[in-house]
């Protein structure tokens, strides 16, 4: 189906588990009936782009967000948009949270890397659908608190690391399932490596503040890559010393 070509999400982003759950999370009570609004209102960016994926609704009503927004800004973490989190990095918008989620389309046998960490939301919602995710940020004091932050509220199974995500995770790859929260100037081709056959990888490319796509990159049995243009968007910058 065509996608549309009019559609532009902005989303000011990091860079950097009830359903399937492995983790002994358990739900938040606390807010729960702002969770249950958000996510009853999330329908899509386009017709053939619509938030419809029951796995990942619930994942949507099981955590907590008010718990990755800093203290002064919890009563905005249920409105359908991005809240800062310091150092110049937001926690997304809770429809580019759960598009991006969708896209991935992931199991609970799949390796999922989350290149940006930030505040630890993303990677919380993907704990909700697999236990083995691993995610990396570049910010040590976002990396630090996320760590915490996600240990406070039980995740521990989700694998965190301070570094440069443009270059992935070798130690840990190859990765069924690749989210990049932060716009690159072209696809990384670490993270293409580490992509394993079979694979999906949801990204934003384009430069800095400029004009950016967020693609699907799809890697056949054979080892071949193909990527598709979604629709436009607008993250901040993919912070990474190979791209000073």
């Amino acid at each position: 189906m065509r996608r549309s070509a009019s559609v532009l999400i902005l989303m000011w982003l990091g860079v950097h588990v009830v359903l399937g759950q492995t983790s002994p999370v358990l739900a938040d009570s606390d807010r729960q009936a702002e969770r249950q609004a958000l996510v009853q209102s999330l329908s899509g960016v386009a017709p053939d782009l619509m938030i419809d994926d029951p796995d990942v609704r619930a994942a949507m009503l099981h955590v907590p967000r008010h718990r990755f927004v800093p203290d002064g800004l919890q009563d905005q973490a249920y409105l359908d948009k991005p809240v800062p989190i310091g150092h110049g990095q937001t926690i997304s918008q809770p429809t580019v949270v759960a598009l991006m989620t969708q896209l991935a389309d992931v199991d609970s046998t799949q390796k999922v890397l989350e290149v940006g960490t930030g505040s630890g939301y993303q990677a919380a919602i993907l704990a909700q659908l697999t236990d083995q995710v691993y995610t990396i940020e570049i910010i040590e004091p976002l990396a630090k608190d996320a760590v915490e932050r996600l240990a406070n509220l039980g995740y521990d199974r989700i694998r965190t690391r301070e570094g440069d995500g443009y270059y992935g995770w070798p130690e840990q790859a190859p990765f069924d399932r690749i989210l990049v929260t932060a716009a690159a100037a072209h696809i990384p081709p670490p993270l293409l490596e580490q992509l394993k056959p079979g694979g999906r990888m949801i990204i934003p490319v384009g430069p800095r503040w400029g004009a950016q796509t967020l693609m699907l990159v799809t890697k056949d049995q054979a080892g071949e890559t193909t990527t598709e243009s979604l629709l436009p968007v607008r993250f901040v910058p993919l912070t990474s010393k190979s791209l000073r």
